[in-house]
């Protein structure tokens, strides 16, 4: 029987669901259409979904998917997934943002040279049995100034059509550094204005965000030269709609060309279609053969991958998790949780902030998933959360008024490699720090004493006043109680008159035992848990 269970609720290619069904411990059900009642009905059974952008997965989805683990979003816009939902119950959201980037880019500027020559308007024309050569004279794209809003995949792609034009290309992307600029050939603008001041076209190419809704407003519709031409295949919203009706209407904006709409499909009295110069079609920027076989396979294997090796690709909720990620921070994961842990048992409860230190060559590394470890370990043992994740562990811990700080030093101290980890509350402070040695991990400090033990097991920690006889009153105890000693470190701390025996044993020691050890003169704490 497989492991996992996928729902494909949308259509994708058949190649990607055979890859999917290629994996002995993943089950592939397809299931498109459904009802959001029919939805909510099944979804608890599977661990992975695949959409695209028909199927919405609202809170109350997520909050029916007790066993979904990962959503992959077969295109670019997870627009119709609650990602602050998804993070909230672990789930991971991927999408395939370079899977339709040629077929976008390709019909962007296609509906940009379209507006320039009337292409729509001459063609109703011929084939309503006119001959209107004059009413459709158009404009050349070459050496006009286009700017491009975004520069990722598609309007990298875009900009090279448009260069290939004779056109010049001015690009803001709030990541686009200036090196990347002069590679691409653009001319870098440090803020939409200055891209769209004395523009004759316009492409966006930016994801829609409570910061790019209306980016195309009606003051930026007037920074560009009367006649420019402006095209949005990105996302709806992205264009003030009604202020580009105005616009048109006033003379001043030359055309506008649209694959995506506030509200999809447009109303019938949509104000637009009564403009003049205009381009329309129905959310077609990834429909072509092509790109629709190349998102199936490319969220078949992410979601495959995912299931199968633990790697996570093109996530928009969390750190990305690929193959090199997972080389080079996968060994110190699994020690970051049972340090986490660890430290829910030894440090005080309820405390206020957690401070994860790298020391050595882990310091330069993306430690970024490593602190989520970290927290998903603590978290899942102080506050018993069952379900916490590297996906939700930092909303997690703010939800509780956890502070998390992160410092890191590459300059090694007694071991090579090192993670501390502290809680604490008010003035009350504890540690816990691990290491890799070779390929194994270790605990090297528990609580102000340097210790040498297992990460993973079943553990007694006992602190006691640094006096003779203790470790044999402690052996003695578990012996009489069947309680086989795996491996055992002690440590003591002469300033503080104290010791501590850490003991990993077989098997979890019963209450009895706990209770016997903690009523003995000497014995300061006893703490019994697993990592």
């Amino acid at each position: 029987m497989a492991t996992y269970r996928v729902l494909v609720s949308d259509p994708i290619s058949e190649k990607g669901v055979d890859a999917l069904r290629s994996a002995p411990d993943i089950s592939v059900d397809v299931k498109t259409g459904l009802s959001p009642e029919e939805l909510l009905t099944i979804i608890g059974e599977y661990h992975g979904l695949v959409v695209r952008s028909q199927t919405k997965v609202t809170p109350e989805v997520f909050a029916a998917a007790t066993q979904l683990k990962a959503i992959g979003r077969a295109g670019v816009g997870v627009d119709n997934i609650d990602r602050d939902a998804a993070t909230d119950h672990g789930v991971v959201v991927m999408n395939t943002p370079s899977g339709n980037t040629i077929s976008t880019a390709e019909h962007a500027f296609t509906l940009m040279a379209s507006l320039a020559r009337n292409i729509p308007q001459a063609h109703a024309s011929v084939i309503a049995g006119k001959w209107e050569r004059k009413a459709f004279q158009g404009v050349e794209l070459f050496g006009k100034r286009l700017a491009i809003l975004g520069m990722g995949r598609i309007g990298t792609e875009f900009a090279k059509r448009a260069q290939a034009f004779g056109i010049h290309v001015v690009a803001y992307d709030p990541f686009l550094t200036a090196a990347r600029a002069q590679a691409l050939k653009v001319e870098l603008a440090e803020t939409p204005d200055i891209a769209l001041t004395g523009a004759d076209l316009v492409t966006l190419h930016v994801p829609l965000t409570p910061e790019t809704k209306h980016i195309i407003n009606a003051k930026r519709l007037a920074l560009l030269n009367p006649g420019a031409l402006v095209v949005n295949c990105a996302r709806g919203g992205l264009v003030d709609e009604a202020a580009a009706k105005e616009s048109l209407d006033a003379g001043h904006l030359g055309g506008i060309a649209l694959d995506v709409y506030e509200t999809e499909p447009p109303a019938a009295d949509f104000p637009l279609f009564s403009a003049k110069k205009t381009a329309f079609t129905p959310h077609l920027g990834a429909s072509t053969a092509e790109a629709q076989e190349n998102v199936g396979i490319e969220v078949a294997h992410q979601l495959r991958d995912f299931f199968v090796t633990g790697e996570i690709r093109n996530a928009v909720n969390m750190p990305n998790l690929d193959s090199r990620t997972l080389q080079s921070a996968g060994p110190y994961l699994d020690l970051a949780r049972s340090l986490g842990k660890l430290l829910s048992k030894i440090g005080p409860e309820q405390s206020d902030k957690i401070r994860v230190s790298y020391i050595g060559p882990v310091s330069e590394i993306d430690t970024e998933l490593v602190t989520r470890s970290v927290l998903a370990g603590y978290l899942s043992a102080a506050y018993h959360e069952a379900q916490v994740n590297l996906v939700n562990a930092p909303a997690i811990a703010k939800a509780h008024g956890i502070q998390i700080s992160e410092t890191s030093s590459s300059l090694a101290t007694t071991f090579t490699d090192l993670i501390e980890v502290s809680v604490v509350k008010g003035g009350e402070t504890s540690t816990v720090a691990g290491t890799i040695i070779g390929k194994s991990s270790r605990i090297v400090h528990i609580a102000g004493h340097y210790v040498e033990t297992n990460p993973t097991g079943h553990f007694l920690f006992v602190e006691n006043d640094d006096r003779p006889g203790i470790v044999g009153v402690i052996g003695s105890a578990l012996g009489s109680a069947q309680v086989n000693i795996a491996n055992m470190s002690l440590s003591r701390n002469a300033e503080r008159k104290t010791a501590v025996t850490v003991i990993e044993v077989d098997e979890q020691p019963p209450a009895s035992l706990l209770e016997l050890l903690r009523t003995t003169p000497g014995i300061l704490r006893v703490l019994s848990f697993e990592l």
